[in-house]
C-alpha cells in the first residue's frame, strides 16, 4: 500500500465526501446551474494562485535534485490549471480582471492557509500531504467523470472534464503519489503516520468545503 493509499484509507469517508460531492455530480451530470460554476472558477483561480506559492514554498524546503525538480513539475501543472482557468472563464462570460479582483471567500481563506501555514511549520512531506487532495484527487474526478462525456456530446462541462482526464494532469498525480513514497522514505512511526493522517483528513474536508461554497 502506498502512503497516499493509506491516508485516502484512514479518511475513506471525508475523501467519498469530497470527491463524491454534489457539486462534483452535478457538474458531472451536466446540470450544475452556469452561476455555481462561475463562482467556482472564481474561487478557484485565487485558490491556484496559493497553490502555486505552496509548490515554490516545496522547491524551497526541497533537498535534492529530485525533490526540486517534482515540485517544480507540480507548480508548472499549477499554473497551467490557471490557463485553463482564464479560457473558461472567458467562455463563460466572466471579464479577465474580476479573476484576480474577486474577494476570496471563508473556505478559499481556511483550504489555502492551511497549506501554507502546514508547509512553514513543517517538513516537505508534510507540505506534499496537504496538497495531495487537491493534486491526486482532482485527477480522480476527472477518470471518474470522463465516461459521461460520451453520454452528453453537448456537455456544459467538457473541457474541465477532459483537462483533469488528460493524460498530461493524470500524470502528474501520478508522480505526486510516487513522490509521497519517495520523501517517506521507508516506514514511518505510528506517530508520523498519525500526524500526517490529520494533516491529510483536514485537507481534504476543506476541500469538500470549497466545493460547498459555490453551491450556497
Amino acid at each position: 500500500m502506498s502512503l497516499f493509499e493509506l491516508l485516502r484509507a484512514e479518511n475513506e469517508t471525508d475523501w467519498l465526501a469530497y470527491t463524491r460531492h454534489e457539486f462534483v455530480e452535478r457538474l458531472g451530470d451536466g446540470t450544475l446551474p452556469l452561476p455555481a460554476f462561475q463562482d467556482y472558477l472564481l474561487q478557484d483561480y485565487r485558490f491556484l494562485l496559493h497553490f502555486a506559492r505552496a509548490n515554490a514554498l516545496a522547491v524551497y524546503k526541497s533537498r535534492d535534485a529530485a525533490q526540486i525538480a517534482q515540485a517544480a513539475d507540480a507548480l508548472a501543472t499549477t499554473i497551467t490549471e490557471t490557463s485553463l482557468h482564464v479560457r473558461l472563464a472567458g467562455r463563460s462570460g466572466i471579464e479577465p480582471d474580476q479573476l484576480a479582483a474577486v474577494p476570496e471567500k471563508q473556505a478559499t481563506v481556511a483550504y489555502t492557509r492551511y497549506v501554507l501555514d502546514t508547509g512553514m511549520a513543517g517538513d516537505l512531506l508534510e507540505l506534499d500531504v496537504a496538497l495531495a487532495p487537491c493534486a491526486i484527487g482532482y485527477a480522480e474526478i476527472g477518470r471518474e467523470l470522463a465516461p459521461r462525456l460520451a453520454e452528453y456530446p453537448e456537455h456544459p462541462y467538457a473541457e474541465w472534464i477532459a483537462e483533469y482526464a488528460g493524460e498530461d494532469f493524470q500524470a502528474a498525480s501520478r508522480r505526486a503519489e510516487e513522490h509521497l513514497d519517495h520523501l517517506a522514505g521507508g516506514p514511518l512511526s505510528e506517530g508520523r503516520i498519525a500526524h500526517l493522517v490529520e494533516v491529510f483528513g483536514t485537507a481534504t474536508r476543506l476541500e469538500a468545503e470549497f466545493w460547498q461554497q459555490a453551491l450556497v
